[in-house]
């Protein structure tokens, strides 16, 4: 007879990623680190747990996007009072934030629910090859 796994806390193993963006397309990027912090790719995933990883993200501002991408994708916000749509392109998202790129993406690929807030915790994207993460972190890169 088959029992059904279930991932207990005491037994998550989570460990420490380093991603480097850096040429990388936006899109293909992103599913593979949503995957990650997911623990999609482990062995022992169970949908209702936190299984994954941490990601640090290094090098943001030089993600890729393909075709006209950089002025016709558009990114909207409403600041709460009339007349208050902020609509900006990737162009001038990655001028002003480009962490930002990389964690609405990797948020919109994520499941809405309580668990998704969860797990875009475990997300760090910085510009630049630095991080001050080095304490938890393996020297792999992936």
């Amino acid at each position: 007879m088959n029992r059904a796994f279930n991932l207990r806390n005491e037994d998550r193993k989570p460990e420490w990623k380093v991603i480097d963006a850096q040429g990388q397309v936006l899109g293909r990027l992103s599913t593979q680190i949503a995957d990650m912090l997911r623990g999609k790719d482990k062995p022992y995933y169970t949908p209702h747990t936190d299984s994954g990883d941490y990601i640090i993200v290094i090098n943001a501002e030089k993600i890729h996007l393909t075709g006209n991408k950089w002025e016709q994708k558009l990114y909207s916000r409403y600041t709460g009072w009339i007349g208050g749509q902020r609509i900006e392109t990737a162009r001038q998202k990655l001028e002003k934030h480009p962490e930002a790129i990389i964690e609405l993406a990797v948020k919109g690929m994520l499941p809405k629910n309580k668990l998704s807030n969860q797990l875009m915790r475990k997300l760090r994207v910085y510009t630049g090859s630095e991080h001050p993460h080095a304490a938890q972190v393996t020297p792999h890169i992936v």
